[in-house]
C-alpha cells in the first residue's frame, strides 16, 4: 500500500510528492493528462525547432521560494536563463521603465521621470531588503505562521509594526503615489499587480507588486533552459530519484472515503489506489469537494461557504513565431524578458473596471514575453518566439468595439487575437509584417488542457482580500490545507498562498500531512 496518494502532478503536486518522499514516504502521483506539469509545459507548439510555453512562462516566485530552494533542483537538470532586463514598460510617449537586477539601472530608469523617483525605488526595495525573506517565509506559510511571523516582526522593529502593516495593504495605485513623483514608478508597479486580478485601487494590489519588482531587483524573471517542461522535468527526476512514482494518462474520478477518511482514490478506469497516510489533491477547491469528494460527506457551511467561493478573471493567451525580434521603438524594452504593454495607470485602471462590469476593454492590458531574451535555446539563430496574455471577463456582457462576444469558436479567438496583435504594433511598428505562425488559447481552451484553469482563471481563485489569506480558499479553512476529511489535502494554488509557481501549497499540505500522520501514529501506536 501507498503512504501518500497525490492528485495532480503540476508544481504543488510534485513538490508535495518530492518532500514526502524525503521523509521516507512511498508516492505516487497520478495525472490526468498524458504528460506531467499541469501549467508548467513547453512544447514545439506551432513549428518545429520553436519552443513555446503552454501556460507559465517566467518564474520568479520559483527562484525567490523557499520551497523549491529546499529541493535543489539544479542538481536534478534545472538551469535557470535571465534576460538583460528585468521587465520593461514603454508607453506611446517614449518613455520606458524599467526593471534590471542591477539597483542603479532600476534606479536611473525611474529617475527620468522624476529626480527622487530613484531614491523612491531605493527605499521600497531597501524595505524589501531587509525583510523579504522573513515576509516570504510568513507569506507561503500555512496559518499561523507563528514563527515566521514572529522572525518578521523582529526585523521590522516594534515601533514600526502598524506603519508596515499599513504599507503591505496598501492599494497599488496609493503605494505608487506615495513612493514615486513620476509615471514611470507608478504604473510598473501597478502592471505588475495585475498580474493577479487586482485592480490599482483594491487592498493587497501594492504588496503584490512591490513583492514581484522587488523579487525581480533580487534574482530576477528567470526561464528554465530549452522551456518551462524542464522544471517539470527537474521535480519528476528528483521524486523518481527517491522512489516515488508518476503515472500520466491516470484521472481521479473520487476520493475513497471511509468512517470520514480519505483511504483510496478511483481512477476513472476503476483502478483503485489505496493511500495508508494521506491524499494530497493538486486540483481546484470546487472540483475537489463537489466531485471528486461529493457534497453529502461535507458539512453544511463548507457547501454554504463554496457557493460563494469565487473564480479570478478569464485569462486569453497568444504564441508566436517570428522571423526575427520584436522591432520595439524603445531599445530598451528589446533587453528586457517581459514587457508590459499599458500605457499608463489611469488605463489600468480603466481596463479593470471594465472587466469587472463584464466587458472587453478597446485597448487589453498586454504581458508580453520574448524567450530570445531569455534563453536562445528555444529558436533558430535570428528568429524568436513570443508569447502575451491578458484577462478578460468571466462572462462577456458586451466589448468597447462590439466584436467580441465569447464565441470563440465562431471567429472571436482569430478577432481578438488581431486585437492583441495590433496593440504591440503601435509599440513596435513591423511585428506583424514578421509571424511566421500563432496559437491561440482561449479561455476553454486553456481549460481544455488544464482541468484547474477553469474558463482560464489562471489564479486558482480570485487574489483579493476577501478571498486571500485565512479567507482562502473558504473561511471555515482558515488558510490551511486541511480539509473536513480526516487523510485529505488541498495542495492547489485554491489553497493559501494561491496562485504562481512557488511550490508552497503543496509543500505546506505535504507538512500537514505529515503532521497529522505523526499525530495518529501517537494515537494509535498499534496500526
Amino acid at each position: 500500500m501507498t503512504d501518500a496518494v497525490v492528485i495532480g502532478a503540476g508544481p504543488n503536486g510534485l513538490v508535495a510528492a518530492n518532500m514526502l518522499a524525503d521523509r521516507g514516504w512511498s508516492v505516487v502521483v497520478l495525472e490526468a493528462e498524458p504528460e506531467p506539469g499541469g501549467a508548467v509545459r513547453s512544447a514545439e507548439l506551432i513549428e518545429p525547432g520553436f519552443v513555446n510555453d503552454l501556460f507559465s512562462a517566467f518564474y520568479p516566485l520559483a527562484a525567490a521560494s523557499p520551497a523549491f530552494k529546499g529541493l535543489d533542483l539544479e542538481s536534478h537538470g534545472l538551469r535557470w536563463r535571465r534576460a538583460p532586463l528585468v521587465l520593461a514598460h514603454p508607453a506611446k510617449d517614449g518613455t520606458c521603465a524599467v526593471i534590471s537586477t542591477d539597483l542603479d539601472d532600476t534606479a536611473g530608469s525611474l529617475e527620468a521621470f522624476a529626480a527622487k523617483d530613484g531614491d523612491g525605488w531605493r527605499s521600497l526595495y531597501g524595505r524589501w531588503d531587509k525583510v523579504g525573506e522573513q515576509m516570504l517565509g510568513a507569506l507561503f506559510t500555512s496559518f499561523p505562521p507563528i514563527r515566521s511571523s514572529a522572525a518578521l516582526a523582529r526585523r521590522v522593529g516594534r515601533a514600526d509594526l502598524l506603519d508596515f502593516a499599513r504599507f503591505v495593504l496598501l492599494p497599488v495605485r496609493r503605494m505608487g503615489e506615495e513612493a514615486f513623483d513620476g509615471a514611470g514608478g507608478q504604473r510598473l508597479l501597478a502592471g505588475i499587480a495585475l498580474h493577479a486580478d487586482l485592480a490599482p485601487e483594491a487592498p493587497l494590489s501594492g504588496m503584490f507588486g512591490w513583492m514581484l519588482a522587488c523579487i525581480g531587483q533580487q534574482v530576477g524573471w528567470p526561464v528554465p533552459e530549452g522551456g518551462s517542461s524542464n522544471l517539470t522535468g527537474a521535480l519528476v527526476r528528483r521524486l523518481e530519484s527517491l522512489g516515488g512514482e508518476v503515472r500520466c494518462n491516470a484521472p481521479v474520478e473520487h476520493v475513497i472515503i471511509r468512517d470520514r477518511r480519505a483511504v483510496a482514490v478511483r481512477l476513472l478506469d476503476g483502478t483503485d489506489v489505496d493511500a495508508r497516510k494521506a491524499v494530497i489533491a493538486d486540483v481546484d477547491a470546487p472540483r475537489l469537494y463537489r466531485h471528486l469528494v461529493g457534497e453529502d460527506h461535507l458539512p453544511s457551511r463548507v457547501v454554504d461557504e463554496l457557493n460563494r467561493f469565487q473564480w479570478d478573471t478569464a485569462t486569453f493567451k497568444v504564441d508566436w513565431t517570428l522571423d526575427g525580434p520584436i522591432p520595439w521603438r524603445n531599445p530598451e524594452a528589446r533587453q528586457a524578458g517581459t514587457v508590459h504593454l499599458t500605457d499608463s495607470l489611469n488605463a489600468l485602471t480603466v481596463g479593470s473596471a471594465l472587466l469587472t462590469m463584464g466587458i472587453v476593454p478597446e485597448h487589453p492590458f498586454l504581458l508580453v514575453g520574448q524567450q530570445s531574451m531569455t534563453d536562445p535555446t528555444r529558436m533558430p539563430a535570428g528568429r524568436e518566439t513570443v508569447w502575451a496574455y491578458t484577462h478578460l471577463p468571466r462572462k462577456i456582457r458586451s466589448d468597447a468595439l462590439g466584436q467580441i462576444t465569447g464565441n470563440w469558436e465562431g471567429g472571436d479567438d482569430q478577432r481578438f487575437a488581431d486585437r492583441m496583435e495590433n496593440e504591440i504594433e503601435l509599440m513596435a511598428p513591423g511585428f506583424k509584417a514578421l509571424i511566421r505562425g500563432r496559437h491561440i488559447l482561449t479561455p476553454s481552451g486553456l481549460e481544455d488542457r488544464d482541468g484547474n484553469l477553469v474558463d482560464g482563471a489562471i489564479n486558482g481563485g480570485t487574489a483579493q482580500l476577501h478571498q486571500q489569506l485565512v479567507f482562502r480558499p473558504i473561511p471555515s479553512s482558515m488558510g490551511r490545507p486541511e480539509t473536513p476529511i480526516a487523510g485529505l489535502f488541498l495542495g492547489s494554488s485554491s489553497a493559501h498562498p494561491g496562485g504562481g509557481v512557488h511550490g508552497a501549497c503543496g509543500a505546506n499540505a505535504a507538512r500537514a500531512a505529515v503532521a497529522a500522520a505523526v499525530r495518529r501514529s501517537l494515537r494509535h501506536p498499534w496500526g
